[in-house]
């Protein structure tokens, strides 16, 4: 018995040290770890929202360069018409359109719906215009005469298709500060 009592002691020599040493660290990490929270808690705030200021604003950029590479005027500098059928051209500017919007779409998730909701439409128009315009082609028609429509057009209503977008964007944007 005398032998177990001695165990059981020499063990408490050692069990309780080690208990005290564990419970402190647990104690000290503790404390760090709340005091960590705090910290991240009050200093994050700021810079999440800078953060997702910078973000936005890219986003924003984004869709101002998509909706004047997609005006009129500008998209048509941009792709050359010389050689191309109508057909041709027709196809070309409408592809170029489709790409430009599907590699700026994600840009949505930074944006207000209602903004969107113009870049859409906005691209939605220039889009119709190029197809009314190309439908009015006669056959054989060049790349060059249906260019020369879509610009006619344009100088007849005095604004393009996008310019109500850009209004509202920049709108957006402006409100962001």
């Amino acid at each position: 018995m005398e032998g177990t009592i001695s165990l059981i002691l020499d063990l408490i020599k050692f069990a309780l040290p080690a208990l005290i040493l564990v419970g402190g660290l647990n104690f000290l990490l503790q404390k760090h770890y709340e005091r960590e929270d705090r910290l991240r808690a009050s200093q994050p705030e700021g810079k999440q929202s800078d953060g997702l200021l910078s973000i936005r604003l890219q986003a924003y950029e984004r869709i101002v360069l998509l909706l004047e590479r997609i005006t009129p005027n500008n998209l048509l500098l941009r792709v050359g018409s010389s050689g191309l059928t109508a057909p041709e051209y027709h196809s070309v500017l409408l592809s170029e359109i489709r790409n430009e919007f599907n590699h700026n779409m994600s840009q949505q998730v930074y944006m207000s719906e209602a903004a969107w909701q113009q870049v859409t439409h906005a691209r939605e128009d220039v889009v119709n215009l190029i197809n009314r315009k190309y439908q009015e082609m006669p056959e054989g028609a060049r790349g060059t005469d249906l260019a020369k429509r879509i610009l006619e057009h344009l100088l007849t209503q005095q604004t393009d298709p996008t310019s109500k977008a850009l209004s509202y964007v920049k709108q957006e944007i402006a409100q962001l500060f």
